[in-house]
C-alpha cells in the first residue's frame, strides 16, 4: 500500500525522524490557512506546494513549486490542485490532483551551505537481509546516478535479528562525507530512519532528498513510503490512510470482493485458483500469442457468485478478446466449478460477449467437461495445458 508524502511525514515523525513540516489542504483557501499556521509554528516565510501523488517526479511535471507570499501561495494551489499532473511515472493521461501540502522552506541561509543526499530503506530479497542505500547524490534520480555514477551509491545490509548497530550508522554518516554536528545529527536520523522502517512494517522507505539544513540539521524533505499489505492487519490506523482514489478502481472493487487481482495491458483475461498457476496461466497466454489482460486469483471457492464477480471485473477492460479460466481442482472440485461457471454465465446474460475457455484439472475434472460441454454456452472446455492454450490461439486468430 503507497503512502501520500505527508503521510509517510507522519509515520517518520512518529520515530523520531527530523521532518520538513507541512499541512495538507484540499482547497486553494485551505492553502492559503495552512501557509498562515505554517509561518506561525516555524516562522517560515516562503511555502512549497506540493502536489499529493503517488507518483515520483512531481516537481518534472509542475507538481512542486515555492510560493514567496499568501497571495502566490493560493494562487499556485489553485493551479495545481484538480491538474492531471503527469511525472515519468504515471500514464500519458497523469493523475488527477487531489490535494496539497503546504510545507515550509528549509533551504534558509546559514553557516554552512545546505547538502542533499538520497537514502532509502528495503528489503534484498536475495539474502533476506534489510538493505540502507545512499548517496551523495541527492535530489536526482537515482536510476540515472547508478547508470552513470555507480560508485556513488552505496549500500549497507541489516540483519534484521539485531537491527541497525551503531557502528553502521557512523559508516553512512562518514560515507556521506560529514562530520561535527551533522555527522552526529546523520546516524541519529539513520537510526531513526530504520526503527520506522522496522516498526511499521514497511517494504520501502526512500527519502530523496535528505537534507543537512545550513546550520546542520538533517531532516527528510520528502517520503516516498510503500508498506506491506500483509502487516496492515498490525497497524489499523495506517490501513486508514489507504487513498482508494490514487488506486486502479478495478483492483479496488476486487479487494472488497476478497479477489487478488491486478490490471494489466493485454488482451487475455485470466481467472485462476493459486497466485502459481496464475503465473503460469499468464505464460501459457504469452506462449498461444495473447498477452494476459490482468491475474485474478479466486483463491480456493469458486462458486457462481465469486466466478461471476471475476467476470465482471475482467469484462470492465474493453482490451479483453478472450477469458481463460484455469483451475485445479484440489480444494476445490472441478464439477462444483464447471457448474459455478455455467451459473454465473445464465445470471449475466449478454454481458459475457468474448469466447471463454474452461481448463478444469484434478478432482472430477472429467464430470466438470462434461458440464460445460453440454451447457450448450459459448465455453470451450480443456483438460490438457497445450490443449488451453492451442483454443487460446485459435480465438484470437
Amino acid at each position: 500500500m503507497n503512502l501520500h508524502e505527508y503521510q509517510g511525514k507522519e509515520i517518520l515523525n512518529s520515530f523520531g525522524v527530523r521532518i520538513q513540516r507541512g499541512i495538507v489542504a484540499n482547497t486553494p483557501q485551505e492553502a492559503v490557512d495552512a501557509a498562515k499556521k505554517l509561518t506561525e509554528e516555524t516562522g517560515t516565510g516562503w511555502h512549497v506546494i506540493k502536489a499529493q501523488v503517488h507518483a515520483g517526479g512531481r516537481g518534472k511535471g509542475g507538481g512542486v513549486k515555492l510560493a514567496k507570499n499568501l497571495q502566490e501561495v493560493e494562487n499556485i494551489a489553485d493551479e495545481i490542485l484538480g491538474m492531471h499532473l503527469v511525472t515519468p511515472q504515471t500514464s500519458a493521461e497523469g493523475k488527477l490532483v487531489n490535494q496539497v501540502l503546504i510545507a515550509e522552506d528549509v533551504y534558509y541561509p546559514g553557516d554552512n551551505e545546505p547538502d542533499e543526499f538520497y537514502m532509502s530503506v528495503l528489503l534484498n530479497r536475495a539474502n533476506g537481509r534489510n538493505m540502507i542505500m545512499y548517496s551523495t547524490e541527492g535530489g536526482m534520480d537515482i536510476e540515472t546516478v547508478a547508470e552513470e555514477t555507480p560508485h556513488l551509491i552505496f549500500t549497507e545490509e541489516i540483519d534484521p535479528a539485531t537491527g541497525i548497530l551503531p557502528f553502521q550508522a557512523r559508516k553512512i554518516a562518514f560515507n556521506l562525507g560529514l562530520s561535527g554536528a551533522a555527522f552526529k545529527e546523520m546516524t541519529k536520523f539513520v537510526t531513526a530512519l530504520y526503527t520506522a522502517y522496522d516498526k511499521s512494517d514497511s517494504s520501502l522507505f526512500e527519502i530523496n532528498p535528505v537534507l543537512k539544513t545550513s546550520d546542520d540539521k538533517i531532516m527528510a524533505v520528502d517520503a516516498k513510503v510503500t508498506l506491506d499489505d500483509n502487516a496492515l492487519y498490525r497497524h489499523k490506523d495506517y490501513a486508514a490512510m489507504r487513498d482508494e482514489r490514487e488506486e486502479n478502481p478495478t483492483e479496488v472493487e476486487a479487494r472488497k470482493a476478497g479477489l487478488s487481482y491486478v490490471d494489466l495491458d493485454g488482451n487475455v483475461g485470466c481467472m485462476v485458483n493459486g497466485a502459481g498457476l496464475a503465473m503460469a496461466t499468464m505464460d501459457l497466454i504469452k506462449h498461444a500469442g495473447g498477452e494476459p489482460a490482468n491475474f485474478l486469483d479466486v483463491g480456493g471457492t469458486a462458486d457462481a457468485k465469486r466466478v461471476e464477480e471475476a467476470f465482471r471485473l475482467i469484462l470492465k477492460d474493453e482490451k479483453v478478446e478472450a477469458i481463460l479460466i484455469n483451475i485445479f481442482g484440489g480444494i476445490v472440485r472441478c464439477d462444483r466449478v464447471a457448474q459455478g461457471v455455467v451459473d454465473a454465465y445464465k445470471n449475466m446474460g449478454d454481458a459475457i460477449n468474448v469466447p471463454i475457455i474452461v481448463r478444469l484439472q484434478g478432482t472430477n475434472a472429467d464430470i466438470a467437461k462434461e458440464l460445460i460441454d453440454s451447457s450448450g454456452l459459448n465455453v470451450q472446455s480443456a483438460v490438457q495445458f497445450k490443449e488451453a492454450a492451442d483454443k487460446v490461439q485459435q480465438v484470437l486468430s
